[in-house]
């Protein structure tokens, strides 16, 4: 597949490596997201690149003594004893800088809980003339290696990278996709390189949902067990959460009653998963983000979400190899799923940008009761809202992934809840609707499928 983006991440990374002191820098994030192939388009033919495993530690060393083997010949006739050792033996062997990689860094400490502390006497040093580029997919280990201030190669890093999903405009570019698609795809697959290939070795979405996700030979099936791996201890107990959660089960007491535990039990797995990018906090608009009573747990990432939502349910089924139920599932809430994935698309594409000459600050849904026009109460709801940076406009919107919408009476539905807001009189209202198709009637403030790729460039 094409590489697309990473140019920020790749540029930091050529411009550590191209300094006259040799440097480290460090790369994390969870699997997929081809940390790997960046760096092995940046290293040369000069460098390093190694890929540890689980192995004990002297297997990891004859491994890396062979692949060091292959710049510097015969390093691998003699073996070494410990990580010092090999480290200053290649300090020793050369006279020019280069780098040495070692990917899945974390495995390597999990055989060697001395390993930080080396590389730290031999940073600290400052005799290395040699590059080091460590990378892992463990986040959570990652991070207390070298984010943790207790931690021994805490600030020794030059260049601390993590890497996230791709932004959405990247996927029509990989896959040549029109906007209205690239929608739905990043639906499924998220900003994640190598679910992008998987997809792109199928001749439709269609085609590759069956071949990688729906089958128990699928290269995804079971694919968030393997997430969880790296960094979750009770894979068991997160996965429950995230089924409960992908149901509707929003709530942390909800959350709490279905998991048949106390709410205190559950702050500490919820926070994790947040970190890691699994799962987000929803709060309103203008609501104080420690106000847990207002909070709603939803899934982060589109692929995680997709899962949990349509294979979870139907894997008794999908064992069986039968595929008549799963596809009605999928015809019934497939397009509602999609439009759940473009509210949040629609808000990313809000926040910090430009609509209509205004530059607007971080967009979110609220929701709530207010007096209506009868001056009984309403429960009304806003997928999109957002105050403009000079607090004078606050814009609400409407997010559609149907057909044939009618954008007069949407647009007056908007301005009607929102003049039912009491906070909402200090501004003026700015309606969008942001539609899959172009509305019957002809009406301004509309934002299509490629207006929202186009504000995320």
């Amino acid at each position: 597949m094409k590489f697309v983006d990473r140019t920020d991440e790749t540029a930091r990374l050529k411009e550590t490596l191209a300094r006259e002191k040799s440097s480290l820098a460090v790369l994390y994030g969870r699997r997929r997201l081809g940390k790997s192939t960046l760096i092995k388009r940046v290293l040369s033919d000069t460098d390093v690149y190694f890929l540890a495993d689980r192995s004990e530690a002297q297997h990891q060393r004859i491994l890396l003594a062979k692949m060091i083997a292959q710049v510097f010949p015969d390093f691998d006739k003699l073996t070494y004893p410990d990580w010092e050792a090999i480290f200053r033996a290649l300090n020793y062997r050369t006279d020019r800088c280069f780098t040495l990689c070692l990917d899945e860094f974390p495995y390597l400490v999990e055989q060697s809980p001395e390993l930080p502390s080396v590389l730290q006497k031999l940073v600290d040093e400052k005799q290395l003339k040699y590059n080091l580029v460590l990378c892992g997919s463990s986040q959570n280990m990652m991070y207390g290696l070298f984010l943790d201030a207790s931690a021994p190669l805490y600030g020794r890093a030059d260049e601390i990278m993590r890497l996230t999903p791709i932004r959405l405009p990247y996927i029509l570019e990989a896959l040549n996709l029109n906007a209205m698609s690239a929608i739905e795809e990043y639906a499924v697959w998220g900003g994640v390189p190598r679910y992008w290939e998987l997809r792109e070795n199928r001749n439709s979405l269609d085609d590759a949902l069956w071949h990688n996700i729906f089958s128990v030979n699928g290269a995804l099936y079971e694919e968030p067990v393997k997430l969880f791996q790296d960094d979750v201890k009770d894979i068991v107990k997160t996965s429950t959460i995230m089924s409960y959660i992908a149901t509707g089960v929003n709530r942390l007491s909800e959350i709490a009653a279905r998991c048949n535990e106390p709410a205190t039990n559950l702050s500490r797995p919820l926070k994790k998963l947040i970190d890691l990018g699994f799962l987000e906090k929803d709060i309103p608009f203008g609501v104080d983000e420690k106000n847990a009573k207002k909070s709603l747990y939803k899934i982060a990432d589109p692929f995680m979400a997709f899962y949990y939502r349509f294979v979870v349910p139907n894997r008794s089924f999908i064992e069986l190899g039968r595929r008549l139920p799963i596809e009605q599932a999928l015809t019934a809430h497939f397009s509602g799923y999609v439009g759940m994935q473009w509210e949040k698309l629609c808000r990313d594409a809000v926040t910090g940008n430009i609509v209509n000459g205004t530059v607007y600050g971080k967009a979110k849904r609220w929701w709530g009761s207010v007096f209506n026009e009868d001056k009984k109460p309403e429960q009304v709801e806003f997928d999109v809202m957002a105050e403009s940076l000079d607090k004078k406009y606050l814009l609400v919107g409407e997010c559609k992934w149907t057909t044939q919408e009618n954008g007069k009476q949407l647009t007056a539905e908007l301005l009607r809840k929102a003049n039912l807001l009491p906070f909402a009189q200090k501004y003026s209202i700015v309606p969008v609707l942001f539609l899959r198709n172009t509305p019957k009637d002809d009406i301004g403030n509309v934002m299509l499928p490629e207006n929202i790729i186009e504000s995320e460039i």
